[in-house]
């Protein structure tokens, strides 16, 4: 199916300025949720970015393995977790090295490679919500030449404000290139206020 697509022929080889999409879960991933916030992008000639699903259940997964090690965690659950790791990574080997050999295509990165990239960042002990995830996620982005981001989360929630939201200064002098908005998202403010923030983000990604 890679070969297929990669046959297809480019109108333009240029690509268009590239936008990661972060944050909580169900609003990174559900289109009601977010607005839309997907076409928004792709109707301002950007192309949209985001990490798969499978990458935050391995997340999900670690979290006993860093307990066992660092904390008082079962040994057990470190030993059984590490190996659905293994077993899920393995699985998803061919997929990652037909993306991996893609003229158009990223491969999704492995857990271990995200980890290594938020060390002097923030502590895999965040582990509430999307936790570490979120900021390994924006890291590997940036190291990728993906300099616009928008971190999404609802109004209100902490995990994402430490960890997402409360890192974007850090980040922004780590990397100068870096142009990341933070967006809540709250009843109570208007839909229309959000569009323009998310349209004035994209003007500094052109």
């Amino acid at each position: 199916m890679v070969r297929d697509f990669d046959r297809i022929e480019l109108v333009t080889e240029e690509r268009r300025p590239r936008v990661g999409i972060v944050g909580e879960i169900l609003l990174k991933y559900h289109p009601d949720a977010n607005h839309h916030v997907a076409d928004l992008i792709r109707s301002e000639n950007c192309e949209v970015v985001s990490t798969d699903m499978l990458t935050f259940f391995l997340y999900c997964m670690y979290d006993h393995v860093f307990n066992y090690r660092q904390l008082n965690g079962s040994r057990k659950n470190s030993r059984l977790a590490n190996f659905a790791i293994r077993v899920v990574e393995l699985t998803a080997l061919p997929q990652r090295l037909a993306l991996a050999s893609s003229r158009h295509f990223d491969a999704p990165v492995r857990l271990k490679t995200l980890r290594a990239g938020i060390r002097d960042l923030v502590s895999l002990g965040h582990q509430s919500g999307e936790g570490w995830l979120l900021a390994a996620e924006m890291v590997h982005m940036l190291e990728g030449g993906i300099g616009n981001i928008l971190c999404i989360q609802p109004f209100g929630c902490l995990p994402n404000h430490i960890t997402g939201k409360g890192l974007v200064k850090t980040l922004r002098r780590r990397y100068p290139h870096a142009n990341i908005t933070a967006l809540d998202y709250d009843p109570g403010t208007s839909e229309t206020n959000q569009i323009n923030r998310i349209k004035l983000m994209l003007t500094g990604a052109k």
